[in-house]
């Protein structure tokens, strides 16, 4: 695939307005490509914040995403090496009770499977989140997140699930402290090798 195909192909992404009637604030793609890209991350879609910079994980929940692993802003917006693409590419808006609305159903089916192919440097995905966790794990994920983050092992070395960094996930931490003494430990090794210019 030549890099022709992939710009046109996110001239179409950024131009989508199927799910229009359902966006509060109205769509705006927010995704970051390139072929050259060793790193995937996969999340949830795009919060108001993001929305309104276009610029994905900008936000505390960015924050905390990086700590975990072990990046400073301009390695992780580096393009070249770091592909960032939601599960929902455009803000949901909030639900009734709080918190941001699911992804869309209609994105990750439409985008996701023209947008791998041109993904083939990719060393290692990492599925942020139970929404990214289900489209591409399927019946592989376990009956609950922290189950599916526990079992991360099985994932490898194609996937590795973690939490959503969001502030909810501090009760989170606190409950599962395995998270950050077994897997943030190799979850910053395996990034760091993913990056890692080829000797």
């Amino acid at each position: 695939m030549s890099g022709g195909d992939l710009d046109r192909l996110l001239e179409e992404v950024r131009a989508c307005r199927l799910c229009a009637p359902h966006l509060p604030l109205g769509p705006r793609p927010v995704l970051r490509v390139a072929a050259s890209a060793r790193l995937l991350i996969v999340g949830q879609a795009p919060g108001t914040r993001v929305h309104e910079t276009g610029v994905p994980w900008n936000d505390p929940s960015g924050d905390r995403l990086r700590a975990w692993l072990g990046l400073d802003p301009p390695d992780f917006y580096d393009e070249r090496r770091i592909a960032i693409i939601p599960t929902g590419l455009c803000y949901p808006g909030r639900a009734a009770g709080g918190g941001d609305l699911p992804p869309r159903r209609e994105c990750a089916p439409i985008w996701h499977p023209r947008l791998r192919p041109h993904l083939a440097q990719v060393r290692l995905t990492l599925l942020v989140g139970g929404y990214a966790q289900a489209w591409y794990l399927g019946n592989r994920r376990k009956a609950t997140l922290t189950e599916t983050v526990k079992a991360w092992r099985e994932y490898l070395p194609d996937f590795l699930p973690l939490p959503h960094p969001s502030w909810r996930t501090t009760a989170w931490l606190r409950r599962n402290p395995w998270f950050e003494i077994e897997t943030l430990p190799e979850l910053r090794r395996r990034v760091a090798a993913a990056l890692a210019d080829p000797t």
